[in-house]
């Protein structure tokens, strides 16, 4: 069991799970046409700090939609060429953005300032929409044209309804509007991995860990055929990245991980076939003193 000093450690953590951002404008209509790009993936694989040589490649103009929101599944893998993120104004959400921007990718984000829609903005390639994620036409026009889609989503005290109701409107409308790989970003403590949590630390998260839990449970119960990963970070430290973080299917799996690290791992599972479907568990070992779960192969 956790001690006095490490659980209280733990739960200001883990608290720092549950904050990040959200976007605007009219649905602009679905996409029926657009061809995501190939990407290089000699880099996405083990954890944590790989994605430095990752970029995209010119654009294949051979697979078309089989459908409005459609593609061929043996199409799908490393095909994200357009990638929306909700979430990416602050934390974890904002480590995607750069990432991908970095990689070539082109980001649509929703966010809830100005002054965050000017700072994304001049992240080459991406384009930040101003909206609120607890509105289901602000999601689909942030979502509108993209061919993936992250959520980082996460209230506060006062606004933990987003935690569910945001996410809902990224897990209901996404294949409608033509994405085709999802991620959902939540936090240990949430379905099956409450055990992992001391009481109090769950405790205390508690009206959270519920609004993430139903939205986990939205999309694994009613959305079977939706090519999702789910990835529960343990507790959010911001500092610069280990590169020794991994992801695990170990439910009872706890500790810290930086945000920089969850970012990393959270796109190489965006582009990892092996994780299509699982919901994986995001820690960093080098960060306890507890022996090591197993890591996830992406």
């Amino acid at each position: 069991k956790f001690g006095k000093m490490h659980s209280r450690g733990l739960i200001v953590a883990m608290c720092a799970v549950a904050a990040e951002a959200f976007s605007p404008s009219s649905f602009m209509g679905l996409r029926t046409s657009s061809v995501p790009a190939a990407v290089s993936k000699g880099n996405v694989v083990g954890g944590g700090a790989g994605l430095s040589g990752l970029r995209m490649q010119d654009l294949d103009k051979g697979n078309d939609l089989t459908a409005v929101g459609r593609r061929n599944l043996e199409d799908l893998e490393g095909k994200w060429s357009k990638v929306g993120v909700l979430g990416g104004s602050k934390g974890v959400g904002k480590e995607i953005v750069k990432l991908l921007s970095g990689m070539g990718v082109e980001v649509k984000a929703l966010v809830r300032s100005e002054e965050a829609k000017k700072e994304l903005d001049a992240m080459p390639g991406v384009s930040a929409m101003i909206g609120d994620a607890l509105e289901a036409t602000d999601v689909c026009s942030a979502l509108n044209g993209c061919d993936a889609a992250i959520s980082t989503l996460g209230g506060n005290q006062e606004t933990q309804k987003v935690d569910y109701t945001g996410n809902m409107n990224m897990i209901e409308n996404a294949g409608i509007i033509g994405v085709t790989r999802m991620i959902l970003v939540t936090s240990v403590g949430t379905g099956d991995s409450k055990e992992a949590l001391p009481d109090s630390a769950y405790t205390a998260m508690e009206s959270f860990l519920t609004q993430k839990t139903k939205a986990e449970n939205l999309l694994l119960k009613y959305y079977t055929n939706t090519d999702y990963t789910i990835i529960r970070p343990g507790g959010l430290k911001s500092e610069p990245a280990t590169g020794k973080a991994i992801l695990t299917e170990d439910k009872k799996a706890a500790g810290s991980v930086t945000r920089e690290d969850v970012a990393d791992l959270c796109i190489q599972a965006l582009y990892s076939k092996s994780a299509s479907q699982k919901v994986l568990t995001c820690v960093d070992p080098s960060q306890s003193d507890k022996d090591a779960p197993e890591a996830f192969s992406l």
